[in-house]
């Protein structure tokens, strides 16, 4: 069995390649449907920051109480009940990671068809999925070193395309004043509509979480590795899309997907920019590499703890769990086959902000009910950081459910149907309740 553990550096890369992904590369045309302002499409991208910070900090104490592997599934069946973590772990398995890992392979195929129109997008997303299964299926010390060198040549890329974008002389007008309009547009609707897509792109702040019980010294390193990934991601957003509003005028990003692509034509010319168009689209390699790493061992989680579901938690002789790596993979290849991009994102960050508002509300839970545990980490600015976090969040939620019925009403049935299969896998071996109630009260 192997005995190889993912260090601090791992967790933090893990954490920036799972958030730096579609949403920064993808939304901002969407976002600029509704508002007009570079001013406060900016305080968008610093909002959504926050907001992340505050979801990092607030899940580093409850982590560091409860350091095994699981994310939200750990953390709310110990909060709440175990089928409130079994639904979380459910959507996690099937919206969590997923359908994000399905829309980085389909803007990674559509970032290569626009340099190679003959390049099928749908045959490269699938292939780039099977390849990167394969390689996490195997060993987890290869896959770290996997996810460490294409993180590093990720952020290198983004800022080396930041500091291009900085320097350069835009044709256009461009204006960042935060003038009457600006705080006009910050107060719209359209502002709290583009927060959908921020949440998104934000998404993953809490990947290290999934992996803890495989983190060496998870109670200190979790915590820190959640700050730092989630800061290093919020400068890298806010610097990327000033550069993306700087170089390209607003109209012309209307309704455009692949905005990168647009604003490397204009920063470095159309055949440069076709090269850097594909350096993006070799970036979105990492964030789907991550996913892959992280989703499975949620999965590994429930099938430890429900034996219904024990052959999630099969694993070869590195300690891999393949059965749930395969599984998570297959999902996400017939979401690229099936879904439209921007649906997607929708469906996601509703059903996915559903939990992460139940974790982050579980931080007044530890504090009442669980006194006696120690932990070397406390929330910064407690009880002020869970409390915004929360706040925005409902904002969102309420938002997107008056907005996007169709889409929360699939994320409210894909909570229902993992509901009914916590039932059922209940039914089938009746020892289960109480087997994790009992761990639960003996954590």
């Amino acid at each position: 069995m192997s005995s190889h553990k993912i260090g601090f550096n791992t967790a933090v890369s893990i954490v920036i390649a799972n958030m730096i992904g579609t949403g920064v590369f993808t939304s901002l045309g969407f976002q600029v449907l509704g508002i007009e302002s570079g001013f406060a499409i900016i305080m968008l991208w610093v909002v959504g920051g926050i907001l992340a910070l505050c979801g990092a900090l607030t899940y580093g104490e409850i982590g560091a109480a409860f350091p095994e592997s699981g994310g939200e599934y750990n953390y709310l069946s110990k909060l709440y009940h175990p089928a409130v973590g079994f639904i979380s772990g459910w959507v996690s398995v099937t919206v969590g990671f997923a359908a994000p890992i399905a829309a980085a392979a389909v803007a990674l195929g559509s970032y290569v068809n626009k340099v190679y129109g003959t390049v099928n997008p749908v045959l490269l997303a699938l292939s780039v999925i099977a390849i990167i299964t394969v390689i996490h299926s195997i060993n987890l010390k290869a896959g770290s070193l996997f996810q460490r060198i294409f993180t590093i040549v990720k952020v290198v890329c983004i800022l080396m395309f930041v500091g291009f974008g900085l320097f350069h002389v835009p044709q256009h007008t461009v204006n960042f004043s935060a003038d009457t309009n600006a705080w006009k547009d910050i107060f719209s609707k359209g502002f709290a509509i583009s927060l959908i897509y921020v949440t998104y792109a934000y998404s993953g702040w809490n990947a290290a979480s999934y992996i803890s019980g495989e983190m060496k010294n998870a109670q200190r390193n979790l915590p820190r590795a959640l700050f730092v990934g989630t800061l290093v991601v919020m400068i890298i957003y806010t610097l990327l899309n000033y550069v993306f509003l700087y170089s390209v005028p607003i109209p012309e990003l209307k309704g455009v997907l692949e905005v990168g692509y647009l604003s490397a034509n204009k920063i470095f010319g159309v055949q440069v920019g076709q090269f850097m168009s594909l350096i993006i689209a070799f970036l979105l390699i990492s964030t789907i590499s991550a996913m892959i790493l992280a989703g499975p061992r949620v999965m590994k989680s429930m099938g430890t703890d429900i034996k219904g579901l024990s052959f999630f938690a099969t694993s070869n002789k590195n300690n891999v769990p393949y059965v749930a790596i395969i599984f998570q993979s297959v999902i996400a290849i017939v979401l690229v086959l099936t879904s439209s991009f921007q649906s997607l994102i929708t469906y996601v960050g509703f059903t996915l902000n559903l939990f992460t508002f139940l974790t982050v509300l579980g931080i007044f839970i530890l504090r009442y009910k669980h006194k006696h545990i120690v932990t070397s980490y406390k929330t910064f600015l407690y009880p002020v950081t869970p409390l915004l976090f929360l706040g925005i969040l409902l904002f969102i939620l309420s938002y997107i459910m008056v907005e996007k019925p169709v889409e929360s009403l699939y994320g409210l049935g894909t909570v229902v149907l993992g509901l009914l299969i916590y039932f059922l896998t209940n039914k089938k071996d009746n020892n289960t309740v109480d087997e994790i109630s009992a761990k639960v009260q003996s954590s």
